[in-house]
């Protein structure tokens, strides 16, 4: 099993800090999400002062930028990564889509399989010398003059995958991607009886198998070395579960555990003008549903945990932590993960 990385650091002497951190500790991926930065600057940075590290984003907002633009920025970034370039893709929601970043959106899970085959015709354009003749419903790319094709990147095209948490957006990763971004809340029934269910019937659309493709799972991680620790990481995975639980967007995995009826109470709650609302909240999500979401143990008890629970559903694992925490917590259990 593969370890991830989370970067959450922007300024350039902190972004080197944190990939040299990342490798030295051993873990095989560093990523960065766009929330309130660009995802993709840092991990130049992060590239250029690691020699193993994966990176890449988990994730960066697809529809906020056209394909041909995005094909530029990761065929760039695989290139001066030599080949370490991994690109996450969201589709985010309508609203911030529409609202935020000015762009079209309609039928996100057929729009993200065209954008990835059209990221895919442009990087066959550059590496493979193809004609690029891209013609989809919503994107089309037939123009590619030799002034604007830069070199083949080492390695070929960087991997994508896709974050999913519904069924229409996970079959197509199935389909199109190398890989599946599992949103951190979900469960290991729902990744059982519903995802990978599901990636397999993409992956057998595409002629594919499960061992050409590779699941990612943000994983909620509560954990600490003292009581104190401890529960402060537990109020915090309570809080986090509680305001994804209130996303009616998320409701299916409530449901399949018979706990549709939580679901409403969240988004009741995170609609009302209580000042109290968020803790109010965090305190409906009690030790069941708590323990079926996160992992809940001491350090020491952590990899073994996650082996047992998710060893045989996921090839990488990231620690989803709501709570601060010291990083070097981490790193016994990154090594034990690893088997070493």
């Amino acid at each position: 099993m593969k370890v991830d990385g989370k970067l959450n650091v922007w300024r350039t002497a902190e972004v080197v800090e944190e990939a040299r951190h990342h490798e030295q500790a051993g873990y095989d991926g560093l990523w960065a999400s766009e929330s309130k930065h660009d995802p993709f600057l840092p991990l130049l940075l992060a590239a250029e002062h690691t020699d193993r590290l994966e990176v890449g984003t988990a994730i960066a907002v697809a529809f906020a930028r056209s394909p041909m633009q995005l094909a530029y920025t990761a065929h760039d970034l695989q290139t001066y990564s030599g080949g370490r370039f991994v690109l996450g893709l969201g589709s985010q929601i309508k609203p911030h889509i529409e609202r935020r970043f000015a762009m079209p959106w309609s039928r996100p899970a057929a729009r993200m399989r065209e954008y990835v085959s059209a990221l895919r015709a442009i990087w066959a354009a550059w590496n493979e010398g193809e004609k690029l003749d891209f013609r989809g419903d919503f994107y089309t790319h037939t123009l590619m003059s030799p002034f604007f094709s830069p070199p083949p990147a080492p390695g070929g095209a960087p991997q994508v995958f896709v974050a999913a948490v519904g069924e229409a957006m996970t079959r197509v990763a199935g389909e199109v991607a190398d890989g599946l971004l599992a949103h951190g809340f979900t469960t290991e029934r729902y990744l059982r009886e519903v995802t990978l269910p599901t990636v397999e019937a993409g992956l057998a659309k595409s002629g594919r198998a499960r061992g050409d493709f590779s699941v990612s799972h943000l994983l909620l991680t509560a954990t600490g070395r003292t009581e104190e620790e401890l529960a402060r990481a537990v109020d915090g995975t309570r809080r986090q579960i509680a305001f994804y639980g209130s996303t009616p967007a998320y409701r299916g995995v409530l449901e399949l555990h018979g706990w549709g009826e939580l679901g409403d109470e969240l988004n009741a709650l995170s609609k009302s003008d209580r000042d109290d609302k968020w803790e109010a909240m965090g305190r409906l999500v009690d030790d069941d549903v708590l323990h079926t979401f996160a992992v809940v143990a001491e350090p020491q008890h952590v990899a073994a945990e996650i082996r047992c629970r998710y060893g045989s559903l996921v090839d990488r694992v990231s620690f989803y932590t709501a709570y601060e925490i010291d990083a070097e917590v981490w790193e016994p259990i990154v090594q034990e993960l690893h088997g070493t």
